[in-house]
């Protein structure tokens, strides 16, 4: 069945050339002069984009818009040249897309037809959401997919990167091609270099048989590598060989098996700083980092989460057979506001709870629960000691190892100044003195001075030592290394950290 492309006639003229145009690309299209007219289709038919041909700044505009995105159909706007303000005013409407008249019709379908294949590809994948955060997701699978290179996602735990993952594959040319998904946190080191690569018969106590691993199934099509910054050094190793020859050997195996797979990785940790803290491989994550996709965490794309909360409303007032209305503007702004450690799937999952055991037939305040909201507080996802490999978020962990190793390097840098003080001196100034900035001086001997306030941080107080050693040393970063005792690398990431270049 032919796409349906519905058009507003505020600007009649190019209304008609547009229907024309459309109509001749193959599409269905229905022109409208009323919003109740618009209104009647989206609950009767099922179109896919709306065209609003002139009038944006109208009130009925935006009314059309809102019943738009509602119904989940792209919108696109065709705005006047002389509208010097139309990017925010059109931002405040909620439109898909934006196009500047006068416009080519040939232009036009193809801009349409554009957001329609991006409306399929996140029915197809279930990623949901108009922020431009999601949008730029969405525009790089439509660019990898149909490539083979590795593609690395990043994300907190719950944004869907299995989701991100499965769309690379059903666009790509192995789309009819198995996909195998391994969850690497979730297999014990002894288990999972047999689950990637398979085993011979009596490769180990239990190995009774002939064991296929997880890249074989996957030949010709995809593997998808979730939490891979869980994985042992000693696999790490082992998946490097195979992403640089596509062979490897089955546990106890002595012939290599080639394999035509491409890889999808995810992780939940940061890992370039893993590479720093050397808990990762650097050129396995060079190996995995060909391409990239960053998912953001659902509190810097809180616009979605109307999206998000209406759809899983109508979805599981369906799965239950219940008769919902939907959820109250003081109680939607309230989801708005919650920080949302466990991200799209923690709202999934209370969405689910709260149609199941809501008292009337929509979400009020008071069915919220309290945890919820008193979460606002949590500043970040983290995982508890103690608490299993498959806890979501690694942050806590990192943050702890990074204070360490900052501590650390201060203490030895006092210890430095001890022994050299007529190098470098560190002045206290009082809790009255003026207000200075981190900075180096030189007293009347020549000597850098590291200016010291009551309250500076340590991460103040280290980037003014690197300045005075950078500074002394004429940006040499070796000598500088040396006299802060810390190693070159580690260096090479503070001046990066604090953009010292």
């Amino acid at each position: 069945m032919a796409s349906q492309i519905l058009i507003t006639m505020d600007d009649l003229e190019t209304a008609v050339r547009l229907n024309a145009a459309f109509e001749a690309a193959g599409f269905s299209t229905a022109m409208f002069s009323s919003l109740d007219d618009v209104a009647r289709t989206l609950r009767r038919e099922n179109p896919e984009t709306v065209v609003l041909t002139g009038a944006v700044h109208e009130p009925h505009a935006a009314q059309l818009a809102a019943l738009a995105r509602e119904s989940e159909i792209s919108t696109l706007a065709l705005l006047e040249p002389t509208d010097s303000e139309r990017a925010e005013r059109v931002g405040r409407l909620g439109v898909t897309e934006t196009m500047v008249k006068p416009v080519a019709p040939d232009d036009t379908v193809a801009t349409a037809r554009r957001l329609i294949e991006r409306r399929r590809l996140q029915q197809r994948t279930g990623i949901a959401g108009e922020s431009s955060a999601v949008q730029e997701v969405l525009v790089k699978i439509e660019q990898m997919a149909p490539v083979s290179s590795t593609v690395l996602i990043q994300g907190e735990s719950g944004t869907g990167k299995e989701l991100v993952a499965k769309g690379l594959h059903d666009l790509s040319p192995r789309r009819g091609r198995p996909f195998i998904a391994v969850n690497c946190a979730a297999l014990p080191e002894a288990l999972l270099e047999s689950e990637l690569f398979g085993h011979e018969k009596g490769a180990f106590t239990g190995a009774a048989e002939r064991r296929l691993g997880r890249f074989e199934l996957a030949d010709t099509g995809t593997i998808f590598l979730d939490e891979i910054g869980e994985m042992t050094a000693a696999t790490q190793v082992k998946l490097l060989r195979v992403l640089e020859s596509r062979a490897f050997f089955r546990v106890g195996g002595t012939q290599p098996i080639k394999v035509d797979v491409r890889v999808i990785a995810a992780t939940n940790r940061a890992l370039r700083e893993a590479v720093a803290l050397g808990e990762f491989r650097d050129d396995l994550y060079y190996r995995l980092n060909v391409l990239n996709i960053y998912l953001p965490p659902l509190r810097e794309r809180r616009e979605d989460i109307p999206l998000l909360v209406r759809r899983f409303i109508r979805e599981f007032a369906k799965q239950h057979d219940r008769e919902f209305r939907g959820i109250t503007a003081d109680a939607l702004q309230q989801l708005v506001n919650a920080p949302w450690p466990g991200n799209v799937r923690q709202l999934r999952n209370l969405i689910e709870s709260m149609v199941v055991l809501a008292p009337g037939s929509e979400i009020r305040p008071s069915d919220i629960p309290s945890d919820i909201l008193d979460g606002a507080r949590t500043l970040l996802p983290v995982r508890i000691p103690g608490q299993g490999r498959d806890m979501p978020g690694q942050e806590f962990e990192f943050i702890l190892r990074s204070l360490l190793d900052l501590r650390l390097q201060v203490e030895e840098l006092r210890r430095r100044l001890d022994e050299h003080p007529q190098r470098v001196q560190v002045i206290e100034l009082g809790d009255h003195s003026p207000a200075v900035d981190v900075m180096t001086a030189a007293d009347g001997n020549g000597d850098d001075t590291v200016v010291y306030r009551s309250g500076m941080t340590m991460a103040e107080v280290e980037r003014a030592a690197i300045e005075a050693a950078l500074r002394e040393y004429r940006g040499n970063r070796r000598r500088a290394a040396e006299v802060l005792g810390i190693g070159e690398r580690t260096l090479y990431r503070k001046i990066k950290t604090y953009r010292l270049e």
